[in-house]
């Protein structure tokens, strides 16, 4: 009797050793990567696009066009589906289908983008709400900090690629057309098709988008810094362009290792913002339900709201916490960027004398809309000039902007005739940033990028 009872306490004794030992290797083997990844890969998609290249037959003289395959990488910055991606990713696609990790596919548009920044803006309609990614700071990299890759590499959907910071602040020429500065780059493996996806820090926050590769090099990878991204997509998701209304703020985001927040600089004359009683220095920390860090935050809140609806502001002055209730205003482009068109008639020479300084200018070549051209209806446009042609190298080549295109406005003003564009070009001079934000029609998808001269 004694020595069953004995045997069977060296059973429980060994069983109790091997569970102990699974729960042990178990531990171990979830390292702070393997918690970063899981807690990280649902925020990440997976792009597929689809485009049109031509090519010309010398001999019968004929253009023939075949359909070219493309992948690249998004991560998901607000839970209605706006997406964030490389504009390489998507420059000239006829399609686009996104994919989330539980393997649902969308097709996607094109929002806006920075053709000079290398960002854009896609959107899908998902079934359900998104998980939208951890963002961290790139204020306080270190060299040698672990840091992983998650992407489309190859074709191979949600890859995951670990490596470190190799260094801070480069600056890659990629060619004629394109150049980066600030870069973080890493050795972390980037592989086409990694464009546009997050490189992430061990708590799973974002710190970089991947943009490129060291061609011939091994594990020599860059991401433009999240800090640097990041205002460049407020810029992008602006609820001025997507949803024509506006908020008033004129703010800056601060990021530090210790702290990220949003900063009210000023608030525009007689704006929803004005109205509300918010001053220089005030800190923004909530609108309705989302808590505000940065100019990212404070469109995503607003995105959708129309004129007239109130919401709360939450907000620190000094050492005390407010709220304030402002009310979305409605943004009028009749307003603000129309320009009444020159009623004198120009003679056939000025008016050739002007084309050619467009040509020269900006790189385009455009012609009016006829009266019975419904290309802007239904839009908060009332007409526009169709691009006819693009001049290589320009301004309006690197900025993207295609032949069909229809110009609707340039900087704060409306382009319905080419005497606009005259009165843009003579502005152009004064204004702080030596570039000019264009607003065109693709189709019936409206789009907004830089001309940079």
């Amino acid at each position: 009797m004694t020595k069953r009872i004995q045997l069977i306490g060296i059973q429980a004794i060994a069983l109790m050793t091997i569970a102990t030992s699974l729960f042990a290797a178990s531990a171990r083997r979830e390292t702070p990567l393997v918690k970063a990844v899981s807690n990280s890969k649902t925020a990440v998609v997976n792009i597929h696009s689809e485009k049109t290249t031509y090519s010309t037959d010398t001999v019968f003289q004929s253009t023939k066009g075949r359909k070219v395959n493309g992948m690249g990488t998004g991560v998901v910055i607000d839970e209605r589906g706006y997406i964030v991606t490389n504009h390489h990713v998507v420059d000239g696609v006829d399609l686009l289908r996104v994919t989330l990790v539980d393997g649902s596919t969308y097709e996607a548009s094109v929002v806006s983008y920075d053709r000079k920044q290398d960002l854009a803006i896609i959107k899908i309609k998902p079934s359900k709400p998104l998980t939208v990614m951890t963002i961290g700071t790139s204020s306080d990299l270190m060299l040698g900090e672990t840091v992983f890759a998650v992407g489309n590499a190859f074709g191979y959907e949600h890859t995951v690629t670990s490596g470190i910071v190799s260094s801070l602040s480069r600056d890659v020429e990629v060619n004629e057309t394109q150049s980066y500065f600030n870069l973080i780059q890493t050795d972390a493996s980037i592989n086409p098709g990694n464009s546009g996806g997050p490189l992430l820090n061990l708590d799973g926050e974002v710190v970089g988008i991947n943009v490129a590769i060291r061609a011939g090099a091994q594990r020599i990878g860059f991401a433009i810094p999240i800090d640097q991204a990041r205002e460049v997509i407020a810029d992008l998701i602006s609820v001025n362009e997507i949803d024509q209304t506006s908020h008033g703020f004129v703010s800056r985001d601060l990021k530090t290792p210790d702290e990220k927040k949003l900063i009210v600089q000023s608030a525009e004359t007689g704006s929803p913002a004005e109205k509300a009683g918010f001053k220089e220095g005030d800190v923004i920390l909530q609108i309705g339900d989302l808590e505000i860090t940065d100019r990212v935050d404070l469109e995503r809140a607003l995105i959708g709201k129309k004129p007239g609806e109130k919401i709360d502001v939450k907000y620190q002055r000094a050492e005390e916490e407010l709220t304030a209730q402002i009310e979305v205003g409605k943004y009028d482009p009749s307003q603000v960027v129309r320009v009444k068109s020159d009623s004198v008639v120009k003679s056939s020479k000025e008016s050739d004398i002007l084309s050619t300084r467009i040509w020269n200018e900006i790189g385009v070549r455009v012609q009016s809309l006829p009266d019975s051209q419904t290309v802007t209806q239904g839009t908060i446009y009332e007409s526009g000039l169709r691009v006819t042609s693009i001049r290589a190298g320009s301004p309006a080549a690197k900025g993207g902007i295609q032949p069909g295109d229809v110009v609707v406005g340039l900087h704060r003003w409306a382009t319905v005739s080419v005497d606009n564009i005259e009165y843009v070009l003579d502005q152009k001079s004064t204004l702080a940033d030596k570039s000019l934000k264009f607003f065109i029609l693709r189709g019936r998808q409206p789009l907004h990028g830089k001309l940079e001269f």
